[in-house]
């Protein structure tokens, strides 16, 4: 991995965690590992009554902050953290989830050489229960895929974005959602700035047994109804046009997303809405990170 230049932004992650002993370790070390200079690390525990507090205190001294209490719920624990946290540029990364080698440095090199960019996504990617990296997919998403019910899904460990973006859209994570605090964040996001995706796999997602979003899944849908109606009732008309071209688009061509079925759409029909979805990617020609468009399909 190159970089052409060391970063001056401070990067700030937190982790909420409670009774994840099993892989917190893993976590931990896989943030302060990064060798990224300017980092500031959080964790909140939430009370856990296994092994958690004392893998915490073996890297205390390489936190920013770090409590183990009570909470009412993973919203609440993120708050917690992010209330004592400073860096141009945050994350969180859940308890059981890694980050992948170097990736802090290449998140600070793209906020670096793109500044019109607020938030970006890398490639999606899954761990198995012992921690091996066992795919990897791109899965760009933008605000009208979220209204066209085709949200899943943006990785949340993968996501890094400015505070300015945070600040912009209200700099807190909604306590009223038990689930989906992250598909909501995404709705406010989107209402202020497009999401970039990164070729690269920046974290990955840990699938094993005691998965909340597994086990509460319809939980998680229903969630995610609810945030992306309250986005729609903020989205501006030009959106919104959008939107309604598109999903006219879906529902009159059940076979759309078949290659020249979709090609005619876009050239013929609907040029301009086709045009205005499509995604926002940053990939690396010659040891250069360039901005692209992919088609919106």
């Amino acid at each position: 991995m190159w970089y052409r230049k060391l970063s001056s932004s401070k990067i700030s992650i937190v982790t909420p965690s409670l009774n994840q002993g099993n892989y917190l370790e893993e976590t931990i070390v896989s943030v302060l590992e990064q060798s990224y200079p300017d980092l500031e690390y959080i964790i909140i525990d939430g009370g856990s009554n296994d092994q958690s507090v004392e893998i915490i205190q073996k890297y205390e001294d390489r936190l920013k902050y770090w409590i183990s209490e009570k909470d009412t719920g993973h919203g609440n624990a993120l708050n917690k953290g992010f209330s004592h946290s400073s860096g141009d540029i945050m994350a969180w990364i859940n308890s059981d989830d890694k980050y992948t080698p170097n990736s802090f440095r290449l998140v600070a090199e793209i906020f670096d050489n793109f500044p019109h960019v607020m938030w970006i996504v890398g490639r999606n990617s899954w761990l198995d229960s012992e921690g091996v990296m066992t795919r990897s997919a791109s899965a760009p998403k933008n605000i009208y895929d979220f209204l066209l019910h085709r949200y899943a899904w943006i990785q949340q460990e993968s996501v890094f974005w400015r505070r300015s973006l945070w600040e912009k859209a209200g700099g807190y994570i909604n306590e009223d959602y038990k689930f989906m605090v992250d598909g909501e964040l995404w709705t406010r996001f989107f209402l202020h700035a497009e999401l970039y995706s990164v070729d690269s796999i920046i974290s990955s997602y840990r699938v094993h047994s005691n998965n909340r979003a597994k086990i509460n899944y319809r939980h998680c849908l229903n969630e995610m109804e609810r945030a992306i109606f309250e986005m729609k009732n903020k989205c501006s008309p030009k959106v919104l046009g959008t939107y309604s071209q598109l999903n006219k688009a879906i529902l009159n061509v059940p076979l759309w997303r078949y290659l020249p079925i979709t090609l005619f759409l876009r050239k013929y029909i609907y040029p301009e809405a086709f045009n205005e979805a499509d995604y926002k990617n940053i990939t690396c020609q010659n040891k250069v990170w360039i901005e692209r468009r992919i088609p919106f399909l």
